[in-house]
């Protein structure tokens, strides 16, 4: 599977924080926002990436990232000229996914929860119509919202409505086998002039092959597009790394614990990383991969 990584767009409900500097770029708590969803994919056992922007900050992706083999991943890299909606990435990404299926995120969404790595590499191994997932929220006139059954199977999908059916939010984490792009191509722009995410989805519904998990309790999912969900976002992360010395989204931790990279690849990159929290915060693994690497000393019975 591969994934795309959608890190289009103004950020103007950032502004002026995105005046000078795409919203992706901006910092939640300790990283930069666009580790977060690359790390959602990698947890989901996706190496190939394909991030895309606009033409006047792709230079500043490739700069952070590079081509993602740091990490044990091959990320390039495609523009999007004008922000025409979600599922235009599947059209940008029509030559890079070449039929297969497809993981898209977008470039602001971070998501948390025990037991996530499972539920994303489960939903990695589809290859036969759509996945999403789905949180409740307070302001569902915001978001796409499912409507589901009593069995929990979805009924409806709604982009934004006025009278929502739900409090179900569709995230911005979408599984797709690879009729995507395709599918993608015979969407027409709605009343908003865009090609709506809701409507590819809607499409995987009509045809029976869509189904939605619901992220409850013990899962945290934000949408970092508007100054207070990245404050909320930062003081999530903050809260969770002070508390339980751990960081969210170390993406070189993750790539060593997915068997991207080997323990000698961490071991170069943790011990030239700069002097910082997120430094020390590598060295410190390093510490503890070594110990556990030394050869445990025999017990000799006295007697």
């Amino acid at each position: 599977m591969r994934g795309i990584v959608l890190a289009g767009g103004t950020g103007s409900r950032l502004y002026p924080m995105t005046a000078s500097v795409t919203k992706q770029l901006l910092p939640i708590y300790d990283k930069p926002m666009i580790y977060y969803p690359i790390a959602t994919l990698m947890l989901a056992g996706i190496r190939d990436i394909l991030l895309i922007t606009t033409p006047k900050d792709v230079e500043r992706y490739v700069d952070l990232l590079g081509n993602g083999a740091r990490w044990g991943m091959n990320i390039q890299y495609a523009m999007q000229v004008r922000p025409d909606g979600i599922a235009q990435a599947f059209l940008i990404g029509d030559n890079f996914l070449g039929e297969q299926p497809s993981a898209l995120i977008l470039g602001d969404n971070l998501f948390f929860g025990s037991g996530l790595s499972q539920r994303l590499a489960n939903a990695a191994t589809l290859t036969l119509g759509a996945h999403i997932f789905a949180c409740r929220v307070d302001d569902p006139e915001r978001y796409g919202v499912v409507e589901l059954d009593a069995e929990q199977r979805p009924l409806s999908i709604i982009e934004k409505p006025r009278h929502p059916a739900s409090n179900w939010a569709v995230t911005g984490l979408y599984f797709y086998d690879g009729a995507a792009s395709r599918l993608a191509r015979e969407l027409r722009p709605s009343p908003r002039g865009e090609l709506e995410i809701s409507d590819l989805n809607s499409v995987y519904l009509a045809q029976g092959t869509l189904t939605v998990e619901r992220l409850g309790r013990g899962y945290a999912w934000l949408d970092t597009g508007t100054p207070e969900t990245l404050m909320a976002a930062s003081q999530f992360v903050c809260a969770l790394e002070t508390r339980q010395g751990i960081k969210i989204a170390c993406l070189e931790e993750i790539a060593l614990a997915q068997g991207f990279i080997t323990a000698d690849n961490f071991a170069r990159i943790a011990a030239a990383a700069p002097v910082s929290a997120y430094g020390r915060y590598l060295k410190a693994l390093l510490a503890d991969l070594e110990i556990d690497a030394r050869p445990t000393p025999l017990r000799v019975a006295a007697g």
